[in-house]
């Protein structure tokens, strides 16, 4: 049993009529997000590729387009608060990327960059999007990367939030500890805890308004992690995802202008390889948002938006 709304026809559904709109509202005055009037949000479905794929849309099509790629083990809905404050003058597609959120699984359970950016290539395609900023968080930024890559005729520039080709070890290990250790509740209070322990930056107010995205109720009455966990990759499988992964060598390729946000006490990237990444790009920017780890725009989101916005408009 599903915990959130969402369309579950070919028909979009607005969800500012629904009681999850109100709640962000609710988080967006808490912590001081302004936003517009009137915003147009919506859930919908989208075929693509042979898969069925969920998105959140939100602002006029006539607007400059955002593609928002959520990190690992989370969904399109960790961008909310984001997407409520630019919604009044830009157009954000929010993708539940394939084997998380409301989109469906993999059948045969491809979870590489290369698979997830031939996802968003199609979504662009399918939508007639001309030009896009593609702004990735952890596993999304590393999918934007790889889009780059793979789809240089795509007129795109870059958001990458904290995450590079070189990361750390300890870091990765820590968040495949947390997730490992997260699949399965009996109740909701208990994801509610263990997020609190993992990601004290945010507030358990937020948490508990927010925890109807990432879990679903099984048959039995337990409360999952709401993505594919599939078994664990073959040898073969993992050195072919491996392979797949973008190299800091790769990063010359990336042409076009790229912002790379880090999170001031992140886990995962540290101030010297960032700076590596950026003095390899040919157009990079390094921006350190303080009072935040690795999930830079959750856990401080003013201070995400404003290192955002100040690269959108230049």
């Amino acid at each position: 049993m599903y915990l959130n709304e969402f369309s579950d026809t070919n028909k979009p559904l607005d969800m500012t009529l629904s009681e999850e709109y109100g709640s962000l509202l609710a988080s967006a005055q808490d912590l001081g997000i302004t936003h517009g009037n009137n915003i147009r949000y919506s859930s919908r479905n989208i075929i693509l590729r042979h898969q069925r794929f969920h998105f959140l849309e939100w602002g006029q099509p006539t607007h400059p387009t955002l593609v928002l790629l959520h990190g690992g083990n989370q969904s399109a809905h960790s961008w909310d608060l984001v997407s409520l404050h630019l919604a009044d003058r830009y157009h954000i597609i929010a993708l539940d990327q394939r084997g998380h959120g409301d989109s469906e699984w993999s059948r045969d359970a491809d979870y590489s960059s290369s698979a997830m950016a031939a996802d968003v290539n199609a979504l662009i395609n399918e939508l007639a999007i001309s030009e896009a900023t593609i702004i990735g968080h952890s596993m999304g930024g590393m999918n934007a990367m790889r889009i780059a890559l793979d789809f240089p005729n795509l007129n795109l520039r870059f958001v990458l939030v904290d995450i590079a080709p070189e990361m750390s070890s300890e870091g990765a290990k820590s968040i495949r500890k947390f997730v490992t250790e997260n699949r399965e509740f009996d109740d909701v209070q208990d994801f509610v805890t263990s997020v609190q322990k993992y990601d004290p930056y945010r507030s358990a107010e937020h948490i508990q308004r927010t925890v109807k995205y990432n879990l679903l109720q099984r048959a039995d009455g337990k409360f999952v992690s709401k993505r594919d966990h599939g078994q664990r990759l073959a040898s073969t499988e993992q050195q072919r995802l491996n392979s797949d992964r973008f190299q800091l060598r790769d990063a010359k390729k990336m042409t076009g202008s790229t912002l790379l946000i880090r999170g001031a006490n992140s886990n995962i990237l540290t101030q010297e390889a960032a700076h590596r990444f950026c003095e390899a790009l040919p157009n990079g920017t390094l921006v350190t948002v303080n009072d935040s780890g690795h999930n830079v725009h959750g856990q401080n989101t003013l201070g995400f938006i404003e290192a955002l916005t100040n690269f959108l408009a230049a």
